[in-house]
């Protein structure tokens, strides 16, 4: 199965592209720090890179840089919000296969994924039949749409935080699942939380509950699992 590293520090970026790319067949890892980049790419040896530009730790110029320094050949899509002439010449110049430009479409960067894994002769990408590009997901009475970053019930906007936002769309995406503190905030923030810390996750939590469950009879429920944490569920009936 063809890899794709992804590396962007924005966590709802990183939701829609995972989630997209594996419903086209793709194994996915990611990091939200630059950092990180080069030991994943040794451990795991991606067959392309979807790398932000603007990241903390080390930017994606520099560790497109490196990567060619050290002659790692992998193929580099630069996703930035800096899309003058310039900028694109100066990430091409510096090693990059393609440059796409925030904010795009989820079935442009999938195009573009495809074509630069066609176009490396080290790589033989297996045509299958394109799948439906997902950019909304709906359990109950609660919508998220990926792409705009919003949350609805029924057809009311929540009035979310970022984090909750964050957190609401990785809990959907693994709906029905018991999910422990630290997992939910490395797969939603990208961040390591271990012991005492873990409780930032309950106090969002707290907050998102008030939310959606605040209407009479939600469709819904974030669930507690006393002694492993909590698990995103719909209601029987609804």
């Amino acid at each position: 199965m063809t890899t794709v590293l992804v590396v962007d520090d924005e966590p709802a970026i990183v939701t829609l592209v995972k989630y997209n790319l594996k419903q086209n067949n793709f194994n996915v890892i990611s990091t939200g720090d630059g950092r990180a980049v080069l030991e994943l790419v040794e451990k795991h040896q991606p067959d392309l890179i979807l790398l932000d530009l603007m990241l903390p730790g080390v930017d994606g110029m520099t560790i497109t840089k490196q990567l060619r320094q050290q002659h790692k050949q992998v193929p580099i899509i630069m996703l930035t919000a800096m899309d003058s002439e310039s900028d694109k010449v100066n990430g091409l110049e510096n090693g990059a296969d393609d440059y796409l430009a925030k904010p795009f479409q989820i079935r442009e960067l999938l195009a573009r994924v495809k074509a630069v894994l066609r176009r490396n002769n080290n790589q033989t990408v297996k045509v299958v039949k394109p799948k439906e590009i997902i950019e909304t997901l709906q359990i109950g009475d609660i919508m998220i749409d990926l792409v705009q970053q919003n949350a609805y019930q029924g057809s009311t906007l929540l009035n979310l935080t970022p984090k909750e936002y964050d957190l609401l769309a990785y809990m959907m995406q693994h709906a029905g699942r018991t999910l422990n503190r630290a997992e939910m905030a490395k797969g939603a923030w990208d961040i390591e939380l271990s012991g005492l810390d873990t409780r930032m996750v309950d106090m969002h939590l707290s907050n998102l509950r008030d939310k959606i469950e605040s209407k009479s009879k939600p469709s819904v429920l974030i669930k507690t699992i006393r002694g492993f944490g909590y698990r995103f569920s719909q209601e029987e009936g609804q």
